[in-house]
């Protein structure tokens, strides 16, 4: 097993399964994106209201959303890196608002589980250093949300 998933469920709506089904979706992403044995990511389900206290404390902007992402390893201005021989990789967290996700997945007429893993792979790859910035950044990040969710069977 790849990746080190510690999974936080505030919400106590998330099942076994779903949480299976992330964990093969987030051990498929590492794969293909070559992250290296033992990377350690935390996935946190929340209710809209904590999900717009986090967006506005760190983001600015006070209203819920579907998903973030804290990256780890982004160093800031500084920040010195500390790199250990046996230190696993520490991705960072992802951030998933169980009400945002059940209503996006009505929104666009798939699952509630297809919405759920695209959240968390979504969020997974910003961890990995992907954005939607610009055009090209997002359609090189989507391309891969869309393949990831295709082999492991998730489509659309």
């Amino acid at each position: 097993m790849s990746l080190v998933i510690d999974f936080i469920d505030e919400t106590n709506e998330v099942t076994d399964d779903m949480t299976k089904t992330i964990e093969g979706l987030l051990e498929l992403a590492a794969k293909k994106e070559e992250v290296a044995d033992d990377t350690e990511v935390s996935v946190t389900f929340v209710d809209n209201d904590r999900i717009q206290e986090i967006n506005r404390e760190y983001r600015d902007k006070d209203k819920p959303t579907d998903v973030i992402s804290f990256a780890l390893e982004e160093m800031g201005e500084g920040e010195l890196e500390i790199i250990g021989e046996d230190m696993p990789r520490v991705l960072g967290d992802i951030i998933i608002s169980i009400p945002r996700t059940k209503e996006q997945a009505e929104e666009y007429g798939h699952s509630f589980t297809r919405e759920l893993g695209f959240l968390a792979v979504h969020g997974f790859l910003h961890l990995l250093g992907y954005d939607h910035e610009t055009t090209e950044d997002e359609q090189e990040m989507f391309s891969k949300q869309r393949a990831i969710l295709d082999e492991y069977g998730l489509s659309r």
